[in-house]
């Protein structure tokens, strides 16, 4: 898969720029109630991710990083603050709309990949358009070629179980850019993928980023996978702690023509086998 030279950075790492922001929040705070206990999970976020930019979300456990996903991906609301999507204010959206919003506008790729393990590939990917309301024959037509965008063009028809874990997680990438949303949203897309694997959909998140100009917002605890990113938020207490441009930024075609041979064979002859682990 070629990648194209990285674009120039559209915005600083601070979050100035005169790029439309696609993701903003001011001042977003998120409270749980745990009997008597107020867990404050997010304190006073501000942030903003311009059109086009690659980021990556980082931060221990307890951090926050996970509420300020469930936040952005339009699976909760902030307990106080705002929080536009898209130039939309999503903040105090009813639950039926968000919904709605989500499927519009926020791609998701997991750990887990979530396949619907009794569909094809095609299927799997045509899933959110159903929901959408699209028409069987463009449904198809979108899912095909967004299929091929993730190098699958020839397994169409073949079910989660004849995939590698890696193959799965193209799936989940290409039923992710169906609805052309306006951010793809990450949670531990390398959790369950080995050395190789994981750097694969690196490089296809950087083809789509670079080539296509998706908005992508990565969530990880591991440093190498964030250094294919362009832009690290690190959260510590519920706060963004440090925000910055990501210096020399790992390549990802480049980083597997460096992979040891040992690793690439031990990995072809695990495809082979048809392990689920990619």
């Amino acid at each position: 898969m070629t990648i194209q030279s990285p674009v120039s950075e559209t915005r600083s790492a601070g979050g100035s720029g005169a790029a439309e922001p696609v993701i903003r929040l001011e001042q977003v705070h998120k409270t749980y109630h745990m009997g008597d206990i107020e867990v404050h999970a997010l304190r006073g976020v501000s942030v903003s991710v311009a059109r086009g930019e690659y980021v990556a979300i980082m931060g221990p456990s307890g951090s926050g990083k996970s509420t300020m996903m469930n936040i952005v991906g339009c699976l909760d609301h902030p307990t106080r603050g705002t929080y536009w999507l898209d130039g939309k204010d999503v903040s105090t959206v009813p639950k039926a709309r968000l919904a709605d919003i989500r499927n519009q506008k926020v791609g998701f790729v997991f750990q887990s990949f979530n396949l619907v393990s009794r569909t094809s590939a095609l299927e799997n990917v045509e899933l959110p358009m159903i929901y959408a309301g699209v028409r069987a024959k463009e449904r198809t037509r979108r899912a095909t070629e967004a299929l091929e965008i993730v190098g699958l063009g020839e397994k169409l028809g073949n079910m989660p179980n004849q995939l590698s874990g890696g193959q799965q997680q193209r799936v989940a990438v290409a039923r992710a850019l169906v609805n052309n949303p306006a951010i793809i949203l990450a949670d531990e897309p390398t959790g369950a993928l080995d050395t190789r694997t994981s750097i694969e959909l690196m490089e296809v998140f950087q083809q789509l980023n670079e080539e296509r100009r998706m908005t992508i917002i990565l969530v990880t605890h591991e440093i190498d996978i964030s250094e294919y990113s362009k832009r690290v938020l690190l959260f510590r207490d519920g706060r963004i702690v440090r925000d910055y441009a990501v210096e020399n930024r790992r390549n990802a075609t480049e980083a597997l023509a460096e992979l040891p041979e040992d690793i690439i064979e031990d990995v072809e002859d695990t495809k082979d086998e048809g392990s689920p682990t990619g």
